[in-house]
């Protein structure tokens, strides 16, 4: 990678979408300055750069993002009415994040505001909800975060639903049980993407084979590549030309990097001896602070591109879309650290000979005919 590689990169994202699929500030918002709404986005300045955060917008202006779903997230500590409340509340962290800052962002729901929103000069910022516990078994409740402006609701999150099978959780229903392809019927039918990243493989065949609109992966990567239980299979990815679907592949180091996924492994295996769930991300932290185990191993941009291109090979180009995991998770590839670094990905790419129109279908586009595509299916 070049530095004429690296200034053919930012101009491209200049006059494109980029679109990212997941970004956790809400909730890292939510953990630094408490649950309430108005005091969550007050507390922190995003306006200069926050150097406990991924994103800011000094950050995002570096890295030319003009389009993000921001994640509506609740842990699956949160059951029953208390995961309804907790996603309302963050609901609201998001548009309260949009009232204090309307000249950097603009409520998008649909792929006209967005571009309307990139025109603008502002960051068009849509909803998604990132596990299906949220909606606490209520197709009602999902109506209302549909009508909050919610575009996506991950189907689980670490933990199954009663409905639907996580990747990192023991099979219950086997994929979907039948109220689950309830879930994904009333998606289509209200118009919001069914989020298939979290899910295990049964899941995702499941839906694939219920849902008549495109389906996506908000921040997943790929098993051939790396073979993670979060990442995708290649019969899944080799499916989503005939949905019409996006795999938006995931920077998370353990996702994308077999050396990190080996240690993540071990972590796990210590975690199980001393009685924590591994799957409790809040306890997996402070456990690895002090665990005596080997140093984490560094994963890399090029980790990422080889997700991408295998993503590509499999899928096609009109299949493909980028969600980072920004604020997230701790630590993002060298090179990807916050983001500020998307044109570092696309230098790469460019360096490695793609043309700037397979670009710009990564960078966006690919996303956004999604958006109008599930739109066609509303009734």
């Amino acid at each position: 990678m070049t530095s004429g590689e690296l200034a053919r990169a930012t101009a491209l994202l200049d006059s494109v979408i980029l679109a990212d699929g997941h970004n956790d500030l809400p909730w890292e918002l939510r953990d630094t300055s408490g649950p309430n709404p108005v005091e969550a986005v007050a507390g922190t300045d995003l306006t200069v750069r926050q150097p406990h955060l991924h994103t800011d917008f000094p950050k995002l202006a570096e890295g030319k993002l003009g389009m993000q779903f921001w994640s509506v997230y609740v842990p699956c500590e949160f059951e029953g009415d208390s995961a309804v409340t907790a996603v309302l509340e963050q609901i609201e962290v998001v548009h309260q994040m949009i009232e204090r800052y309307p000249d950097r962002l603009a409520l998008a729901t649909t792929a006209d505001e967005a571009e309307a929103a990139f025109a603008s000069g502002r960051i068009a910022s849509l909803l998604g909800a990132e596990g299906g516990h949220s909606i606490a078994e209520s197709l009602g409740v999902l109506r209302i975060l549909r009508r909050l402006g919610v575009r996506y609701m991950t189907l689980t999150h670490n933990y199954n639903t009663p409905w639907a099978d996580s990747a990192t959780d023991e099979p219950a229903s086997g994929g979907l049980s039948e109220f689950g392809r309830d879930v994904v019927r009333e998606m289509n039918r209200i118009g919001m993407l069914v989020d298939l990243s979290h899910v295990a493989a049964t899941t995702m065949r499941d839906a694939l084979d219920t849902s008549v609109a495109p389906v996506i992966f908000s921040h997943s990567s790929c098993r051939a590549v790396n073979d993670h239980p979060r990442n995708i299979p290649d019969d899944v990815l080799g499916r989503l030309a005939g949905n019409g679907g996006v795999a938006m592949v995931t920077f998370v180091p353990a996702f994308v990097s077999p050396a990190v996924a080996a240690w993540d492994e071990r972590l796990k295996a210590a975690m199980n001896a001393d009685g924590q769930d591994y799957r409790r991300l809040d306890l997996r932290g402070k456990f690895a602070e002090s665990w005596d185990g080997p140093p984490k191993p560094e994963s890399t941009v090029e980790d990422v591109v080889a997700h991408v291109e295998h993503a590509r090979e499999v899928a096609g180009i009109d299949h493909i879309g980028l969600g980072g995991d920004y604020d997230g998770v701790g630590k993002l590839p060298t090179g990807l650290e916050d983001v500020s670094k998307y044109p570092v990905l696309f230098a790469a790419l460019l360096a490695r000979g793609w043309s700037e129109a397979d670009c710009a279908k990564l960078a966006g586009q690919n996303t956004l005919r999604v958006l109008r595509d599930a739109d066609s299916f509303t009734h």
